[in-house]
């Protein structure tokens, strides 16, 4: 068992790694900036993978109630806008930068129960989202590299990846399973993203993209989507064999093998200032394991 659970975890990273580290490729090496279509690619693949799966029995996918159906609308409508607001602002912040910002989604969370759930709070819960706060908000001041717009999808996508968290979290428990769930963010992203794709201007934008023929820009749109399909079925297999508390140690880890990774790949400048907001988040996020092995 406990080998089982270090192989999971493993393939989890390893997917984590690859598909932050080939999207940014995609998104600022190639500067494929055409979100509704690059994620309505990634979602129909994930999509149609899932439903084959489902098909030869390897996932078992259970959406035949309407009342579960509707009330988990909600979160699919949050979902497109994770995926969509995380792809612009990943276009133009560096990736140690962009997963300072997402963390403070865990900040809205531990608001969200303390203020309106009315459950108790660790100290250590409690510091963790200070720190993670306040290396969020120092990081524009000391960022060499500050992109105004980036950081405007990155708030977007940390308030609906918030937001998405907290509707999980409020569903009843045998409403529909963590496939369902993503069976059905996959549809319905691909839908609302296809129907968006020509008044945004996506759709006729990307006859002028550079490398719309080019292998390696074809390569890197595969590898994307399959990897994210990969990366969504560890989340869940993760979930469904650790305890919170070591699920949020892999996830730390393979942040920060991310983070450093994309340091040694793709271009960012990095002052004293820029590493201190860095350190803090981790610090922050840290706190936050511990947090969640103690149980509180």
């Amino acid at each position: 068992m406990y080998m089982r659970r270090c192989l999971v975890g493993l393939t989890f990273c390893i997917c984590y790694w690859a598909s932050y580290l080939t999207n940014k490729y995609v998104l600022s090496v190639l500067k494929f900036t055409y979100p509704t279509l690059f994620q309505g690619w990634q979602t129909l693949i994930g999509g149609l993978l899932l439903h084959v799966s489902w098909k030869l029995g390897w996932a078992e996918i259970n959406c035949s109630s309407r009342s579960a159906v509707s009330t988990w609308l909600p979160a699919s409508v949050l979902f497109v806008g994770v995926i969509y607001a995380g792809s612009r602002a990943l276009s133009r912040l560096a990736i140690p930068v962009f997963l300072t910002l997402h963390n403070v989604a865990e900040v809205i969370i531990c608001g969200h129960q303390k203020c309106f759930r009315k459950e108790k709070t660790s100290p250590a819960k409690i510091c963790s989202a200070l720190f993670l706060l306040a290396a969020a908000g120092c990081l524009p001041f000391s960022d060499s590299q500050f992109d105004p717009d980036g950081y405007f999808w990155a708030v977007i996508h940390l308030l609906c990846v918030g937001a998405y968290k907290i509707l999980q979290k409020s569903q009843k428990p045998n409403a529909l399973s963590d496939i369902d769930q993503q069976y059905l963010n996959y549809l319905f992203s691909v839908v609302l993203l296809a129907c968006a794709s020509h008044p945004t201007g996506d759709l006729l934008g990307v006859l002028d993209f550079p490398f719309l023929y080019f292998y390696r820009f074809h390569g890197s749109c595969c590898a994307s989507g399959f990897l994210g399909f990969f990366l969504m079925l560890s989340t869940v297999k993760l979930k469904s064999l650790m305890a919170p508390g070591q699920c949020a140690a892999w996830i730390f880890f393979a942040k920060v093998v991310t983070a450093g990774l994309s340091i040694l790949l793709f271009d960012m400048i990095l002052t004293s200032a820029t590493v201190g907001c860095l350190l803090l988040s981790g610090l922050g996020e840290a706190l936050l394991v511990f947090s969640e092995r103690k149980g509180s």
